[in-house]
């Protein structure tokens, strides 16, 4: 099996749950990135949960932006949970910032409610089989709107919940919660694939 190397951005957020989850899986060696040199080390990237405006800024701040969007457009899978779903889009409904804006899909910020909002429910995801995966949300955005290059993954209530572009993969919920590591042992599968073609 071809070693992946999985590098998780490390400036603010649930960074440490990714790292964790991503550390059960044979074959894939886990990193947290915090460096623009480091961006050029790994087979794919997670940009974590947590503050988008300030995940934003800390990007900016430690001149991260522009290689990482460079990266992620030659084809490098990344994957992000709620905020990192929000550094992603390329339209925001309710915030005037635009991070990467590589994902063809429009955001809505908190879409789900503040944190006495937060719920957990569960949905069959077809890429990981026919058990329902279980799906935490947490001052959860939403998608309002998927290009006509992106397919929804799973959907709540009629509403897709996450989306998958070409080798970029948004989640508006927190799988790195769960201690379910099927979402991350697919992840992991996708970026084998990239690396290997």
């Amino acid at each position: 099996m071809t070693e992946v190397t999985i590098g998780v951005l490390a400036l603010q957020g649930g960074f440490a749950e990714h790292l964790g989850a991503l550390s059960t899986i044979e074959g894939v060696r886990a990193v947290p990135l915090k460096r623009r040199d480091e961006l050029d080390s790994v087979d794919a990237l997670i940009l974590p949960g947590g503050e988008s405006s300030a995940i934003g800024r800390l990007l900016r701040d430690f001149d991260m932006l522009g290689r990482m969007r460079d990266r992620i457009r030659d084809g490098l899978p990344v994957w992000g949970t709620c905020a990192g779903m929000i550094i992603l889009a390329r339209g925001l409904e309710n915030d005037e910032r635009h991070h990467l804006g590589v994902m063809d899909i429009c955001v809505r910020r908190n879409a789900y409610g503040g944190q006495l909002d937060s719920f957990e429910t569960e949905a069959v995801i077809p890429e990981l089989g026919a058990t329902p995966f279980p799906l935490v949300f947490i001052r959860a955005p939403a998608l309002t709107r998927l290009g006509p290059s992106v397919r929804t993954l799973a959907s709540v209530d009629g509403r897709p919940v996450a989306c998958i572009e070409g080798a970029m993969v948004a989640t508006s919920f927190h799988p790195e919660l769960t201690g379910d590591t099927r979402f991350h042992r697919w992840f992991a599968g996708l970026a084998r694939n990239v690396a290997g073609s």
